[in-house]
């Protein structure tokens, strides 16, 4: 039992760290990676649970068990509505904290995980189940995201239905290996939904960097959970032994998988004096992470809504050189001839700078050309939202942002948006101008492309 609680709890543990290391500023993948973890501290506490015999870790247990739905819930109304941060979701947060309300009041009139089945249970399943199925409904009808996510998201939420109907009813019909093998397939289609969805907003290729993550979770698995399961089989199930098996499996696959972020807190304790080493070696790992994400031929049969998205993502993602690496537009042809004409070497790095450098050029050719250097009209709107936030470092919705260090005219401009810019139309002026890019660019391509 132990043994294939121990297989599910690493494979939900690695899916959960692995979304959450894909892009930490992302609420969809944080919000996964909330589910899909505390799904394992469900199955390592329940496993601990019945090895121990202990009735406050079944009250304990309880209330765990409605986090996964409630996550899974809000991930599903991401889904069907993606924006690209946490602001303007005060109706979707509000209604998700409604959800939690009446699964915690489950929680409290039903007081165990432990039968018979009381009426708690029923409010519990209820909270968690419905709400996730309707805003699967929503997802689907949407069709914000890719075909195969959409599949994906359907079978993994009518399993997710039945996953919290086995673990939070104790009805005791459901064999335990058989409620827990259920799960796990649930809990890896739930992963990859997330991740295919957020590869596909990327425009990045999601195969290699997940099965470079996988296999390195797979030997750390092994090496640290097997030797704990193999005390198991000699002693036998104790609270001990059980407490260890999960204890060193999470440390064990935290520790590979959010390897680049522990090697930046290593480097700020080591190297506190050496700005400039920590900040080489961060960008040199950003960039040794983004490598796996990038597709062979990533152009080859995009459509123009896809085109339009990656344009617009790697706008948003000039500054960070680390990020545009991975972006399928450093496959341009026109990248190619300007390496060639420079007689730079065919590299990801030097493909990241010049896709920047072009998209630096097509920025500046948005400028009106009426000889000044900012305006306000509405034929400055294109230029200023690009130019300004991503160019000149304007961040002037950044909380605590200040005009410091900003010259004249770029200080002038984060005087314009704090006053009289709200930040959703910068951010639809901002669409408006990737898609005139994004035309530009794809117009250079060839019709093969």
């Amino acid at each position: 039992m132990i043994a294939l609680s121990a297989v599910v709890f690493a494979l939900s543990w690695w899916l959960g760290l692995y979304l959450l290391a894909r892009d930490p500023r992302k609420p969809v993948l944080v919000l996964a990676a909330v589910g899909l973890t505390s799904f394992a501290a469900v199955v390592a506490l329940d496993a601990i649970r019945v090895v121990s015999g202990s009735a406050a870790l079944s009250r304990i247990e309880i209330y765990l068990v409605a986090v996964p739905g409630i996550a899974w819930f809000a991930v599903l109304m991401e889904l069907s509505t993606p924006r690209d941060s946490w602001r303007s979701r005060a109706g979707e947060a509000a209604l998700v904290g409604c959800v939690a309300v009446v699964a915690f009041a489950g929680a409290t009139i039903a007081g165990d995980v432990e039968g018979p089945l009381r009426l708690g249970h029923w409010v519990l399943f209820a909270a968690v189940s419905l709400p996730a199925l309707g805003a699967m409904v929503r997802a689907v009808l949407r069709r914000s995201q890719p075909g195969p996510v959409v599949g994906f998201v359907v079978v993994a939420t009518l399993f997710f239905a039945l996953g919290n109907a086995i673990l939070v009813i104790p009805l005791g019909l459901v064999p335990s290996w058989l409620a827990l093998a259920s799960t796990g397939f649930d809990v890896a289609l739930l992963g990859l939904a997330v991740a295919i969805g957020d590869a596909f907003d990327e425009g990045h290729a999601l195969r290699n960097d997940m099965l470079r993550s996988v296999t390195g979770t797979a030997v750390v698995a092994v090496l640290f959970g097997g030797q704990l399961l193999i005390a198991v089989a000699v002693a036998g199930e104790n609270t001990t032994l059980a407490v260890l098996v999960f204890t060193s499996l999470a440390v064990a696959i935290a520790i590979n998988v959010l390897a680049d972020p522990l090697a930046g807190l290593l480097d700020r304790l080591a190297f506190s004096r050496s700005p400039e080493l920590r900040a080489d070696r961060a960008a040199l790992r950003s960039t040794e992470a983004a490598l796996p994400r990038r597709s062979d031929n990533p152009l080859d049969g995009m459509d123009e809504e896809t085109f339009v998205r990656v344009t617009r993502r790697a706008l948003g993602h000039y500054g960070d050189l680390s990020k545009l690496v991975a972006s399928p537009l450093t496959a341009l042809p026109d990248i190619t001839e300007r390496l060639a004409r420079r007689g730079a070497p065919d590299q990801p790095l030097e493909r990241a700078n010049e896709l920047r450098a072009l998209l630096a050029e097509r920025i500046v050719s948005l400028k009106p050309r009426d000889g000044g250097d900012f305006g306000t009209t509405e034929q400055w709107r294109h230029y200023n939202s690009l130019y300004f936030p991503y160019v000149a470092g304007v961040r002037a919705y950044a909380q605590n942002a200040t005009a410091a260090g900003l010259d004249p005219v770029a200080r002038q401009a984060w005087q314009w948006f704090v006053t009289e810019v709200p930040q959703r139309s910068l951010h639809n002026w901002q669409n408006a101008a990737a898609r005139v890019i994004a035309t530009d660019l794809r117009s250079a391509l060839t019709p093969t492309h």
